[in-house]
């Protein structure tokens, strides 16, 4: 059993080997929205990225930074690769990948703004930095949930 087939195992739950239909992910709607989509992830991973940096360069410069946005941007970064790994599966048809990568571009953003909200416990620029991740999470889960992606993703009977 190869490795990706564990993680799918695991990540997959009972739905792991459920694949949709190959007619539906060739069609041309759904190549361009896995384009899009593809494209918003590489913009959060480059956010991720650039929070991390930030935070370093503060770190450098003398700056006290706060454990809360080193936990915050290792998690962000760790979440958005998990990300990758969920949009890789489902643009290999499988069932279990979209439906991963449509719960978390719902639940992440929510997360997110709720703690920046939170009065004191990041600096300005993170919470900036949170405000544009969810609204990309959002831009994503907009391609997720749109018709077209709910039809070529509908659980086989």
């Amino acid at each position: 059993m190869s490795l990706f087939t564990r993680i799918d195992r695991i990540a997959g739950g009972r739905r792991a080997d459920v694949v949709v239909a190959r007619e539906g992910l060739d069609d041309p709607k759904t190549t361009t929205a896995f384009r899009w989509i593809l494209w918003l992830l590489v913009l959060e991973l480059v956010i991720g990225l650039g929070a991390v940096g930030i935070a370093v360069a503060f770190a450098e410069a003398g700056d006290a930074v706060p454990f809360a946005v080193w936990m915050r941007t290792v998690i962000v970064l760790g979440m958005t690769i998990t990300l990758f790994y969920f949009f890789w599966r489902a643009t290999k048809g499988l069932y279990w990948g979209y439906q991963r990568l449509r719960l978390f571009t719902k639940i992440f953003p929510i997360i997110t703004l709720v703690m920046a909200a939170i009065p004191g416990l990041y600096p300005g620029w993170m919470i900036t930095e949170q405000i544009v991740f969810s609204l990309i999470m959002i831009g994503i889960g907009d391609f997720l949930t749109g018709d077209h992606l709910r039809e070529v993703f509908r659980l086989p009977r």
